[in-house]
């Protein structure tokens, strides 16, 4: 290894561990908040997802990509969501392995009501760190890096989310 590529692979390494330590650290920020009372983050997340697809959902599999769980405890937490009667699973047709999950009207109405407060929480805890032209620039940046890890994301790029798509 080149020293010059030493140098890309230790920058990039600490361009990474720079970002994952932000996220956690907001994460953690956004956990704490008193906005998940009706569901918890990881189910809101689901939620969130479906809500940024078509009307049809998504399948399992997709759904999986989109979400930082494992299949298994995606397929609990769905299961415990289609209980509550916030998703609904239904059947591919061309494929009797497949699932896609649906979200409910319900469903549908929970992630915009919790949606308004989770934004207002996300804008308090970042609000004073970046301004306008950085938030673009670091909506702009994980997109561009997204694309280049995952060119084929299952729906669509939770991005640009303003208080009109959580209302």
């Amino acid at each position: 290894m080149t020293t010059t590529t030493r140098r890309r692979a230790t920058s990039t390494a600490e361009a990474w561990e720079a970002l994952f330590r932000a996220q956690v650290a907001v994460v953690r920020r956004l956990e704490a908040d008193d906005v998940w009372d009706e569901v918890s983050m990881k189910e809101y997340d689901v939620l969130f997802t479906l809500s940024r697809c078509s009307a049809d959902g998504l399948r399992l599999k997709e759904l999986n990509r989109e979400v930082l769980l494992s299949q298994p405890s995606l397929s609990r937490l769905v299961d415990r969501l289609v209980a509550r009667g916030l998703v609904e699973r239904h059947a591919v047709i061309d494929d009797l392995r497949g699932t896609r999950v649906v979200l409910t009207e319900e469903g549908r109405a929970t992630q915009k009501r919790v949606g308004r407060r989770h934004v207002a929480s996300i804008d308090r805890a970042i609000t004073g760190s970046l301004d306008t032209s950085e938030l673009a620039e670091l909506e702009r940046l994980c997109g561009v890096l997204r694309a280049h890890v995952d060119p084929a994301p299952a729906s669509t790029p939770a991005t640009s989310t303003s208080q009109e798509d959580l209302s």
